[in-house]
């Protein structure tokens, strides 16, 4: 996509001759005679930068560099002036102004100002994005040797660039560790480009991975560049990759073979270098035996595979995972930071949490809105863990008869389901019954048959 930048001037002649400089350049230009029009035009629309003159009647350039400061996210400014003094290039600095350039403006040297201010916006967003990342989400928090592990195989892999394969249960961190393999190789200033396969509608999983050209299909109003084509030169993370249709499988393959892919509807071959990291909950093996999944294909995506450890396998990591999530949303919301005692932290290591650390990211935010206790303990965490989630050792510690069967039931046949990646008839005929005896099962206990 061009980046869009705002000219502001209150002369017409500047702001054509600018305009059309900027388009033969690849931008996309809009234009504000006044600094009031140009804070009503960033109201309104995405804009990457902003260059302004400073002397405007009403609002000048400073004043309009000064409103943009007092915005959460402001797009990177450079003032532009005929009557420049040290003075006013020192204040424009003091309020943010990336660059400080003289009229009459020399065209190569303004292009260079600009293209590097979008270049160091572009580094700040990543890294503030990364950041919260890091902070907010599923983290590889802990020292148990299974985490100690895998930071050190996450270590090992950034460096080079082969195809990595990413195994573990639904909310083990796999998108995180992807991230983080990313993070720390040589293509971690360069774009981290993800698709979830599973959540994508069959028919549009080669558009949404390859683009498409205008007029490629009913809907196809312009042209659309592909997640292979957005994350050249950096890392494309295919999550859930054993849920890619068939069909695709065949092409991503000759994709992942010629380093060339062409789009919906089109003709020219586009030559794209990224680094595939490639994630799935499913047996890859037993989906070849059941030919749902091309052998060839997991011999391209897997010359190194990690697991990510189930919350089960690490239960010594809980209390600093439940400290790092307390702390995290506590800060994100603004509340004030409360801590669990050691009785609610063993109850905590005690359940089974077949959603993992997410799950426990989950329960630990419903604690802090649930609770009154401070700090929170066993008694406050009535209504914390979810209906379905047994304590370790498999039956639940109180309730109707009919409600501990329909339970321990509900678990198993979720438990089944996910270790055959959803196969109904496998799942069914491992429990002894019928494929019409488990579906009407699942009905009446309102199990997901798509769950994994």
């Amino acid at each position: 996509m061009k980046p869009k930048i705002l000219i502001v001037d209150d002369d017409p002649g500047t702001l054509e001759s600018l305009s059309r400089a900027f388009a033969l350049e690849g931008y996309t230009t809009v234009t504000a005679g006044s600094a009031g029009r140009a804070l009503e035009r960033l109201e309104s629309e995405a804009i990457d930068a902003v260059l302004s003159d400073v002397v405007m009647p009403e609002m000048d350039g400073l004043a309009l560099l000064g409103a943009l400061r007092e915005r959460a996210t402001a797009p990177p400014v450079v003032l532009m002036s005929g009557e420049a003094t040290i003075a006013t290039a020192v204040r424009a600095t003091q309020l943010g102004a990336l660059d400080f350039v003289e009229k009459p403006v020399s065209l190569d040297r303004l292009l260079l100002t600009l293209r590097n201010a979008l270049r160091l916006d572009k580094l700040e967003r990543e890294n503030r994005e990364l950041k919260s990342y890091w902070s907010d989400e599923l983290s590889l928090i802990g020292e148990s040797p299974a985490l100690i592990e895998l930071r050190r195989l996450i270590e090992k892999a950034a460096p080079s660039d082969v195809p990595i394969l990413i195994l573990g249960e639904n909310g083990t961190g796999k998108e995180l560790v992807a991230r983080a393999i990313h993070d720390l190789s040589p293509r971690s200033l360069q774009p981290f480009i993800k698709l979830n396969c599973a959540a994508i509608p069959a028919e549009l999983v080669e558009s949404e991975l390859f683009g498409h050209e205008k007029g490629a299909f009913s809907g196809a109003s312009a042209r659309r560049i592909g997640r292979f084509e957005q994350a050249d030169g950096g890392t494309i993370f295919l999550d859930e990759i054993g849920d890619m249709p068939q069909p695709m499988q065949a092409k991503l393959l000759r994709v992942l073979q010629d380093g060339t892919l062409t789009r919906v509807g089109g003709t020219a071959e586009i030559r794209v270098h990224v680094r595939l990291i490639s994630a799935t909950n499913q047996d890859l093996e037993g989906a070849i035996a059941e030919a749902r999944f091309r052998e060839d294909l997991l011999f391209r995506i897997n010359t190194l595979s990690l697991k990510t450890p189930a919350l089960r396998e690490h239960r010594e990591d809980i209390p600093a995972l439940i400290a790092h999530f307390a702390d995290a949303a506590c800060r994100r919301n603004n509340w004030k930071l409360r801590n669990f005692d050691s009785d609610a932290v063993g109850r905590f290591r005690e359940q089974h949490w077949r959603g993992n650390v997410r799950e426990l990211k989950n329960a630990v935010e419903r604690a802090l809105i649930l609770a009154e206790g401070d700090p929170i303990g066993v008694g406050d965490l009535q209504g914390v863990f979810s209906e379905a989630s047994i304590p370790l050792g498999g039956v639940p510690r109180d309730g109707a008869l009919k409600d501990l069967v329909d339970a321990f039931e509900r678990d198993v046949i979720r438990e089944r389901l996910r270790g055959f990646s959803g196969h109904a008839t496998n799942a069914a005929r491992s429990l002894a019954l019928e494929r019409s005896h488990l579906y009407k099962k699942c009905k009446l206990l309102g199990i997901d048959m798509r769950e994994r």
